[in-house]
């Protein structure tokens, strides 16, 4: 198997890592019995897409990449990661629809949910069977490592890089790419691990326990409970939760650096730094509000804004309670949060911690620029787990050149969800914020009685957030032109 996999294409072996992925929730099927009438669900599902690649594999050609060419490699790389996440959308949903879980586009917006680690759901939990509840947390604890990076694990070759730079992984943390995945995924398990335990220990069952671990780390928000984590009314899990999504995202980068017990070169970090002086100004401030706008005390708002607010910047989803009632500004700072995301180069989705510190940084080197004499030049950096970075005319450029796209579409959304959704544009804000940026937290406009529209809307502001926006219109572009070229006789 490994020969074969090592010799055909990245798209046969992508299609053979996500059959498996799919086939993997009937392993539970000893401790569920009730749910083996599911079997063919997922048997269907995963075993065709795993049969199909491993004949692509076999009679298909090997990758190959022109050197001189780095364009057209780029392309190519985007246009195969934009078809593996379809693909892993199609096969993830069928066993929804085959099982009469979900309509087919109920199931889509649930396998994007899932694989994008978002976390807004079409289901009503408490009467979705295990094996699904389990498929739906083991898609967000797959998704949050990526398909590129769950195969480079197992087979690289020659199109490695491309591929993992084209999933929006921008750190090389190992000598070789192979190794770089591999020290990821295993920091990755030891931490699924610990979470388990801890959460048993805490007072959840083991499946409960497996479940939110793995969306915890992903920075998902899956719950098998319908009020989430509030569901539990537990203070220890809520710090483990916390804990959990804090990890999850955090730079794959930076976390080996506290692994390997460097922790003063860890919080040199600019994007560690900042991300702890923002939950340091917008817990406290958020507690004020919750305090004052639901008649509760200090401390108890406190423990619900430090939930809340975690979940939101770590674009994980959980939540403890309901936002009905929210004060606004509340309600805004959860938006704001959504939006800054969490750290690049880890499960999290959002604008992302360093580009919005950077864009600041920029602003105040911009401002001191206009109030100081002409002759004053300033080098500014930024510090990065691999070191000490200067903020050039390039990383400026492609910094600003990303939020700009990112509120564009945001905006464009948010306007859109206001029709399809028939809501306040606050609320419409709130949800697609929670869409492009890959959180699950909802005002109330995702639930299982959602219309398609919406479901639709949200579904593309998943993708555009999960894939980073600029490599789903790179592989879009690359898909028309290839499609162009064929129509009009053009050869490569």
């Amino acid at each position: 198997m490994k020969k074969i996999l090592s010799d055909c294409s990245s798209v046969g072996k992508l299609m053979c890592l996500i059959g498996l992925f799919v086939l993997a929730p009937i392993l539970i099927l000893p401790w569920y019995p009730q749910d083996t009438q599911y079997t063919l669900s997922f048997l269907i599902p995963g075993g065709g897409s795993l049969l199909l690649g491993l004949l692509i594999c076999i009679l298909g050609k090997r990758d190959t990449e022109d050197a001189f060419h780095w364009r057209a490699s780029v392309r190519k790389s985007s246009l195969t990661v934009l078809f593996a996440w379809a693909w892993g959308v199609l096969i993830g949903a069928l066993p929804f629809v085959i099982g009469n879980q979900l309509t087919m586009v109920q199931a889509l917006f649930e396998a994007v949910s899932g694989w994008t680690t978002t976390g807004l759901s079409a289901m009503d939990v408490s009467i979705t069977p295990m094996i699904y509840l389990f498929h739906r947390s083991f898609m967000q604890y797959c998704g949050g490592l990526g398909f590129i990076m769950m195969m480079i694990i197992l087979i690289s070759n020659k199109q490695s890089m491309n591929l993992y730079s084209a999933e929006g992984h921008p750190d090389k943390i190992m000598p070789n790419i192979k190794k770089t995945a591999q020290a990821i995924f295993i920091i990755y398990n030891i931490c699924l691990v610990l979470g388990t335990i801890a959460y048993r220990i805490a007072g959840m069952t083991w499946f409960d326990s497996i479940c939110h671990s793995m969306c915890s780390l992903s920075t998902g928000g899956f719950s098998t409970k319908l009020n989430s984590i509030g569901e539990y009314n537990s203070l220890s899990i809520e710090i483990i939760t916390i804990v959990l999504m804090l990890i999850g995202t955090t730079n794959f980068a930076a976390l080996i650096l506290l692994a390997k017990g460097k922790v003063k070169s860890f919080f040199r970090v600019s994007e560690v730094k900042f991300m702890f002086l923002l939950l340091a100004i917008f817990i406290p401030i958020t507690a004020l509000s919750l305090a004052d706008g639901l008649g509760i005390s200090f401390f108890e708002g406190l423990r619900k804004s430090s939930f809340d607010v975690v979940s939101a910047l770590s674009t994980s989803g959980y939540s403890t309670m309901s936002y009905a009632e929210w004060p606004h500004f509340a309600i805004g700072v959860l938006i704001l949060m959504m939006i800054i995301g969490g750290g690049i180069g880890s499960t999290a989705g959002g604008i992302k911690i360093s580009r919005v510190y950077l864009a600041l940084r920029l602003a105040a080197i911009n401002i001191r620029k206009k109030l100081s004499p002409s002759r004053n030049i300033e080098a500014p950096h930024y510090i990065k787990a691999q070191g000490k970075f200067p903020i050039d005319k390039e990383l400026a450029e492609d910094t600003t050149s990303f939020i700009i796209t990112y509120l564009v579409i945001y905006i464009a959304g948010s306007l859109l969800l206001t029709v399809t959704a028939n809501c306040t544009l606050t609320e419409a804000m709130f949800d697609f914020a929670s869409s492009i940026s890959t959180v699950g937290l909802s005002i109330g406009i995702t639930n299982p009685m959602t219309n398609n529209a919406t479901l639709i809307v949200e579904m593309i502001g998943m993708m555009l957030g999960r894939l980073e926006i600029f490599i789903v219109l790179i592989g879009f572009s690359s898909g028309f032109g290839i499609i162009k070229d064929f129509f009009t006789g053009k050869k490569h």
